[in-house]
């Protein structure tokens, strides 16, 4: 005997089996107890929700010779022929592939037909949004004046697209998306009587990712047994066919976008790649997790279990979570996932783009919105709660002496942003590693060389050498990466005879560097002319 699909298997053949659309059910059982049946009905709703199952159940009642309680017996000859099939009075027509005028003028002529058993005739048109504006148009006197005998139920998951000609000849019903604990439920209902074990953690995530679509939960429980047959179903196994990430690893690359540690974001995605995961689904869950986190940052303790869909364990390590990190930061990692998922399918290299995000989520200078600037300030208290000060450069706060001596005034020159006073005399070391500065350049390699050739020189306080790089790829080479600055200091102390303490720091950009220090360069050249007058 050949396989049955679960979805099929277990599709509802009476109201009392429909789960999550009990307004609906209600609606139709009162009609047909009532005997006030409509003749033209719109099911509208996402996919797998029970739009044709609806149709199909609501067809076998109005035509049931023993109906109970508005629902069908099942066991009479008219409910047994529709539900094979076998049945002259319900037509199922599929309007993606029959969609033209002339497959609707043959309802038309076929509508004048009395059936030949039972009450009603009941047209089913699926996708009915996919009709032509010639096929609409010929159906449109017929939907409004049918005999007394015939129903049209139209099924659609784009309501928006049939026009409201029709939409006004219709009475209208919307489905909802199916909870997740309603999903999950009928999951366990199905499996008992299937003799199937499966990890109740598992059923759930099934249910997730079905996205209120109980079609859709069947046929990913059915991929899931299928791949594990005659082993208990786990919740590590369903992530595995699927292709999903543990939400733990949501909660690990979290804390490394929080320290601003590119290279673990970016190892960690590289397990997940090696691991076989599927991408654009770890970017829908990832989003998903920041924004379970958004929520219990921004609702009360006692609402937050009813609007975060999460195991108990779960929702205290998310809590625990959720107090190391800013609301406003919270949002715009949203912002930049949401945009990524829209990004994704239109790419081949999905890995590079997921890389790209990372890098903006550790780097919020590369971005100049007002979320960006309030997770760079919330960059900069952590640093100080760790007591990771950042060295204010020397020459932030002095009178410019060397602006006085561009004036010709020989007096000190006033500014309104005050910078450091430099030494007059500065360390002849110092002056010789600039006026050589080129060659210390050229003694390095890629990529330090092309990220020196872009570097300023300037002078702290206490005659320290200040190399200031562009804030990124350029001051983590050396200062979150080991043992190149102290290859760079060997370079120089080789280059000037003599060892040189180097400080590194960064800047956003070149507008930064010119408010808060003094450019060496320009400083010695200076000197020079001043000397050989």
């Amino acid at each position: 005997m050949s396989y049955t699909a679960l979805y099929r298997k277990f599709r509802p053949d009476r109201f009392e089996d429909v789960k999550g659309q009990e307004h609906i059910v209600t609606t139709l059982r009162n009609q047909i107890k009532s005997e006030r049946i409509g003749h033209a009905y719109l099911f509208c709703g996402t996919r797998g929700t029970g739009k044709t199952s609806i149709a199909k159940i609501f067809a076998k009642a109005v035509n049931c010779e023993n109906p109970v309680d508005g629902s069908p017996c099942r066991e009479c000859r008219i409910c047994k022929a529709i539900a094979s099939g076998a049945s002259m009075n319900v037509i199922e027509i599929d309007a993606a592939s029959n969609n033209g005028v002339d497959n609707i003028r043959e309802i038309v002529d076929e509508v004048s037909y009395s059936p030949a058993e039972g009450k009603y005739k009941v047209y089913i048109i699926d996708e009915v949004h996919m009709l032509s504006i010639g096929a609409f148009n010929a159906l449109l006197k017929t939907l409004e004046e049918p005999p007394s005998y015939v129903i049209f139920i139209l099924a659609t998951t784009e309501a928006h697209k049939i026009p409201i000609t029709i939409l006004s000849r219709c009475q209208r019903y919307d489905f909802k998306r199916i909870s997740i604990d309603t999903i999950t439920d009928r999951l366990h209902e199905l499996m008992d009587i299937e003799n199937i074990s499966v990890e109740d953690k598992a059923l759930r995530y099934i249910a997730k990712s079905a996205d209120g679509s109980f079609r859709d939960s069947l046929s990913l429980l059915d991929q899931c047994i299928a791949f594990h047959f005659g082993k208990e179903l786990t919740y590590d196994m369903v992530l595995d066919v699927l292709g999903a990430v543990d939400t733990e690893v949501f909660g690990r690359l979290l804390e490394y976008v929080l320290d601003q540690d590119v290279p673990k974001c970016i190892s960690l995605l590289e397990e997940i790649v090696m691991q076989g995961r599927e991408l654009t689904q770890f970017i829908t869950d990832f989003t998903w997790y920041l924004r379970n986190l958004l929520l219990v940052k921004t609702s009360d303790a006692d609402a937050v279990e009813d609007t975060v869909d999460m195991s108990s364990e779960n929702l205290e390590r998310l809590k625990e979570e959720a107090k190391s990190i800013e609301q406003e930061t919270v949002m715009r990692y949203i912002r930049i996932f949401s945009e990524l998922s829209g990004q994704i399918k239109y790419t081949a290299q999905k890995r590079i783009l997921i890389e790209i995000a990372l890098i903006k989520l550790c780097r919020p200078s590369m971005e100049t919105d007002s979320e960006s600037l309030l997770d760079r300030v919330r960059v900069i208290e952590d640093k100080l709660e760790k007591g990771i000060v950042q060295t204010a450069p020397a020459n932030a706060q002095a009178i410019s002496y060397y602006e006085g001596a561009q004036q010709g005034t020989g007096q000190q020159g006033t500014s309104e942003v005050s910078r450091p006073q430099l030494p007059k005399a500065i360390p002849e070391d110092i002056k010789m590693i600039v006026n050589k500065w080129p060659s210390v350049v050229g003694e390095t390699s890629m990529p330090m060389k092309q990220y020196l050739k872009a570097a300023k020189l300037s002078l702290g306080g206490d005659n320290k050498l200040i190399i200031v790089l562009e804030d990124g790829m350029a001051s983590d080479y050396f200062l979150r990466q080991e043992g190149h600055k102290e290859l760079l200091e060997q370079i120089i102390a080789d280059v000037a005879g003599k060892e040189v303490e180097v400080d590194i720091q960064s800047i956003r950009n070149e507008q930064s560097f010119e408010q808060d220090y003094i450019d060496l360069s320009k400083v010695i050249h200076i000197d020079i002319e001043e000397d050989d007058d």
